[in-house]
């Protein structure tokens, strides 16, 4: 076991959690990548089309964003 290096929580499989590295990934991307997300995560269309796993992520960081204010 290892701590994260990004939460600074322990990680099970000896390296940083994959979502810490993502959330990183996405915040030191620079403003053009951060607007071109939405057509990766195919959102730039219809957003009632969202698969249920992007809706319930959505969710979640809104929720926890609303938290943190």
């Amino acid at each position: 076991m290892k701590i994260c290096s990004i939460c600074h929580r322990i990680s099970g499989n000896g390296e940083d959690h994959l979502d810490c590295v993502q959330k990183r990934r996405v915040e030191m991307g620079g403003e053009e990548w951060k607007q071109k997300l939405p057509e990766k995560l195919g959102m730039a269309g219809d957003p009632q089309n969202l698969g249920i796993e992007i809706k319930a992520l959505l969710e979640h960081m809104t929720r926890k964003k609303e938290e943190e204010a």
